[in-house]
This record gives C-alpha cells, sequence and structure tokens, in this order.
C-alpha cells in the first residue's frame, strides 16, 4: 500500500533559490500582462459589481462544484428568486453557493478597515459554513483534530495527503501570514506560493479548498493588482482538477515549487484572457440592449430597469417591481414589452400561487461560456 504523502514540515516558504526562475520568468510576464488586462477591462465597466454579478454567482458555482456539490448557475439563480425550487441534498448544495458568494463580500467589506490575514480569513469562513453542512465543524476556528485527504471514509494510513498535526496549525498560519505581509520578487509567484501552502495546512476541518480559492482574488485587491475581487479561476481549476491535486500534491512529496508555479501561472493568465472575453462581452450586450430598451420601451426609466435585470438576471416579475424604484404600471409596463420582445423567456409558468420565473438568456450563456439557456 502507498504511503501517504505528509505536510512538508520546514519547507515553507521556498528559498528564491529553491525557484527554477529561468523556468518561471516566461510566465510571469505573460501572467502580470494578462492580470493588468483585465483590470482596465474593469475600469471601463460602469457598475463593474452588477454587471458582473452571474461572473461572480458561476465562480461561486464552479469552486463548490471542486468540492462535490452539484449545483448549477441556472438552479442557483432559480433558487434565488424563488425558494420553492430546490429540495434536500440540491437545496444544501445551493445554499453552499450561495454562501460562498456572500462570503467573498463580506471579506471584501472587511478589507475596507483591514488588510487580508488571519482574522479576516477566519471570520470569512464562518460565514462560509453559516447554516450549511459544515456549520458544526468550527466555523471560523483553526481545528483541533487531525484531518486527511483521501476517499471518503478511507483511515490516515490510507490517504493521499496528511496536513500537519492541528497542534501546528496556528504557528504554521503565522508563519503563512507573514509571508503574505512580506515582500516579493513577483506577486502573482507569491500568491501561487500562498494558496499551496495554505491548501497543504489545511487549517479548518472543512471549507478549506473553498477559503484557498477565494484567497485569489482577495489577494489580487490587497496588494493592488485589481480594485475589486471579479476574478473567477475556478473554471480553469475544475477543468483540471486532477492536475490542480497532482501539482499540490507535488510540492510536499518533492518539494516541486516550481512546477506548482508554473501550474498556477497558466491558470492565470488563461483565467484573466477569459475573464477579458467574457467582461466584454457583457459590457457588449448591455450597450447593446441599453439602445434596445430605450427605443421599445420609451421610457425614462429603461437603464435603470436594465440595469436591474443585469443584476438579477432570473427573477420574479413581483420582485422587479416591488423592488427596482420605478412607478409600478410603468415597471409592469417594461418587463411585458421586454418579455414580449424576446429579451426573456419563462423558465417556469405561473401556476396557482406560485408565479412564473425569467430568465435573461443571453446574459447567462456569456456567464457559462456556453448555450445553456
Amino acid at each position: 500500500m502507498t504511503k501517504p504523502v505528509r505536510y512538508h514540515e520546514g519547507k515553507f516558504p521556498p528559498k528564491n533559490t529553491d525557484l527554477d526562475w529561468t523556468r518561471l520568468l516566461p510566465l510571469i510576464g505573460p501572467a502580470n500582462a494578462a492580470v493588468a488586462r483585465y483590470e482596465g477591462v474593469l475600469h471601463g465597466i460602469p457598475n463593474a459589481q452588477v454587471l458582473l454579478a452571474p461572473l461572480t454567482s458561476q465562480e461561486a458555482v464552479l469552486s463548490s462544484k471542486i468540492e462535490g456539490t452539484q449545483a448549477t448557475l441556472g438552479e442557483v439563480l432559480e433558487f434565488e428568486a424563488a425558494e420553492d425550487t430546490a429540495t434536500g441534498e440540491k437545496r444544501n448544495d445551493i445554499q453552499e453557493v450561495l454562501n460562498y458568494r456572500k462570503a467573498m463580500w463580506h471579506a471584501i467589506e472587511a478589507m475596507k478597515t483591514l488588510p487580508l490575514s488571519q482574522r479576516v480569513i477566519r471570520r470569512t469562513h464562518e460565514v462560509l459554513l453559516d447554516g450549511v453542512r459544515g456549520e458544526s465543524k468550527t466555523p471560523g476556528e483553526y481545528r483541533r483534530t487531525a484531518n486527511w485527504i483521501g476517499a471518503v471514509g478511507c483511515a490516515m494510513e490510507e490517504a493521499r495527503f496528511v496536513p500537519p498535526g492541528a497542534d501546528r496549525v496556528a504557528d504554521l498560519m503565522s508563519a503563512w501570514e507573514k509571508y503574505l505581509h512580506g515582500d516579493a520578487l513577483d506577486r502573482l509567484v507569491q500568491l501561487a506560493i500562498l494558496h499551496a501552502e495554505f491548501e497543504s495546512i489545511h487549517p479548518f476541518l472543512d471549507g478549506n479548498g473553498r477559503i484557498g480559492r477565494l484567497l485569489v482574488p482577495l489577494f489580487l485587491v490587497d496588494k493592488g493588482l485589481l480594485n475589486s475581487p471579479d476574478f473567477y479561476i475556478s473554471a480553469y481549476l475544475e477543468a483540471r482538477r486532477e492536475e490542480y491535486c497532482d501539482r499540490l500534491l507535488a510540492v510536499s512529496r518533492d518539494g516541486d515549487w516550481t512546477g506548482w508555479c508554473a501550474f498556477f501561472l497558466k491558470a492565470l493568465t488563461a483565467q484573466a484572457n477569459d475573464n477579458v472575453a467574457k467582461a466584454r462581452a457583457i459590457l457588449d450586450l448591455y450597450e447593446v440592449r441599453k439602445d434596445w430598451i430605450v427605443e421599445k420601451t420609451n421610457s425614462q426609466y429603461a437603464v435603470r430597469a436594465l440595469d436591474w435585470f443585469f443584476g438579477r438576471p432570473v427573477f420574479k416579475t413581483s420582485d422587479f417591481v416591488n423592488s427596482v424604484e420605478i412607478p409600478k404600471a410603468t415597471a409592469e409596463r417594461i418587463v411585458r414589452v421586454a418579455k414580449e420582445e424576446g429579451l426573456f423567456y419563462e423558465l417556469r409558468k405561473r401556476a396557482g400561487r406560485r408565479p412564473a420565473i425569467l430568465v435573461f438568456p443571453e446574459l447567462l450563456n456569456i456567464a457559462e461560456g456556453k448555450m445553456v439557456f
């Protein structure tokens, strides 16, 4: 039987001489350029938090999917529109996705007065597990017992990876935080090392993978590389889940920090480019539909309505009418015209007391990266 790989005690942080910079340098330039290009696109998007809301939700879906949840973007947004759309395990999956998004915005709010730190991370973890399946696993507190990574129900001796003992977690996370606040030859390489170390320490009983991936946009904001946390890396990692796990494992097994950093830099470059394409596509859609909805509705409230639709691309008509701050009759007419003219279709028809649910397919297909709706 293969012995489990154990945490690389005493090997963090890697010295600069431990890294093969001749291998990393050709990847560092493109990664930094791609992130900077994406930041430039974000600067050109009015109210990016609203317009890119579906991408934020998709990131939450994919990051949670890596941990085994089965909820889709459409199911999550439909649930938000009407909570009667899911029960049992599906409802639990959806709540975990919603908590991921909630945790990210909690962290960003906290970082208005605090740097990214253990304090912020622990509180973010508490929000992540609030009211979901991991809520019994000491949310916001570092683990006090051993944990290991392997097949469900396996013994420690059968595990693939064994993180450090619980008695070491506090000291290791302090060293992690010291490295976070220190200088670095390159910030993106620093981020790669921080992500790998966090996942290797596995400081919590549950939610380590999701918090580790949340660290990516939080770090980029903390270091001034992005002004908002609208960076989505989980699509790349989910599509390459096996390599992702193997590269992390090789850090402890082989001391292969360079291989991990190279993989991570490629991930940042690819996702930044994909983020640029999706953000531009959403902005283009917004500009086209802004002129369209003004022409079709001939209303002074048309653009306000469109902004609301971009932030809530799956919705009940009553929610729009009641929250958009447009006179009721005008709001009802705008959504009726938009539906008749093909901007929306009914995801669920009205039946008795159950209201109809409308969906904005053009926007969600951009977020999904394929024709889904």
